[in-house]
């Protein structure tokens, strides 16, 4: 009477997951790693994932446009968001150059060819500049910190929903933070003929592009990527919370 009892007690303990059979190593060929190279992430040890970037355009007078957009992801996140802060800066009234004169007429650089540019893959950082006394800053930070809990923060900005476009504009020139279905994008152009930048972050790729073609303009593409790991091995219970807060982001195209 008794063989039916036990034989139930093993099929349950059989069918419970165990600390060890969660996290099992698997071998994978070759061709399979080739295939998930960038788009494995170990599920439950990422506490928080956070995007910040930052696109700005000075002009010789001092005036300055650019966008921070930034997406926090963590356990209490219902749904990923990019949040917008436009930056608007007034003329100083000086010019950053020498010869004021050279520095706030119109551009008058000419750069050619760069059509290869939109079909890259992974990071593209480009400068190209037909003018003088420009500086172009495009940089990626990634940083990787280990903590238990998620850093308390505060959403900054307009929220940017899908298929959104934001805009802007000053005397440096006119800005668009748009959101499809490829990723998030941040454009500026410059009046006078400057030039412009474009900093975009869509299918698995960053781009940073500048192309100047006035003089005396200071022009910066920045993306730091924060990632928060978790120092404590989490339980099995918690892994589809954090993997569900990562679908989210398939509706912004990555």
């Amino acid at each position: 009477m008794k063989n039916p009892f036990w034989l139930v007690m093993a099929c349950l303990a059989a069918s419970l997951p165990t600390h060890a059979e969660t996290f099992k190593p698997i071998e994978l060929k070759d061709q399979e790693l080739a295939n998930l190279r960038g788009r494995y992430v170990l599920p439950g040890r990422i506490v928080s994932f956070g995007i910040v970037m930052t696109s700005t355009w000075q002009n010789a007078n001092g005036e300055m446009i650019g966008a921070t957009s930034t997406l926090q992801i963590q356990q209490s996140t219902i749904k990923p968001q990019f949040y917008v802060s436009m930056i608007d800066k007034k003329s100083t009234g000086q010019s950053q150059t020498s010869n004021a004169g050279s520095a706030t007429g119109p551009g008058t650089g000419t750069v050619t060819g760069g059509s290869g540019l939109n079909t890259t893959q992974g990071v593209t950082q480009v400068v190209r500049a037909a003018g003088d006394n420009n500086t172009a800053y495009n940089n990626v930070d990634i940083n990787v910190t280990k903590a238990n809990q998620a850093p308390t923060t505060q959403p900054q900005g307009q929220v940017l929903a899908a298929g959104q476009r934001l805009v802007g504009e000053n005397g440096a020139g006119s800005l668009s933070v748009s959101s499809t279905g490829v990723g998030v994008q941040l454009n500026i152009n410059a009046n006078n003929n400057q030039g412009s930048s474009v900093q975009r972050l869509a299918q698995g790729g960053l781009m940073q592009n500048s192309t100047l073609l006035g003089n005396g303009n200071r022009v910066n593409n920045l993306t730091s990527l924060n990632v928060v790991m978790r120092e404590n091995v989490p339980t099995a219970a918690s892994l589809n919370g954090s993997l569900d807060q990562l679908k989210g982001l398939r509706t912004f195209g990555y």
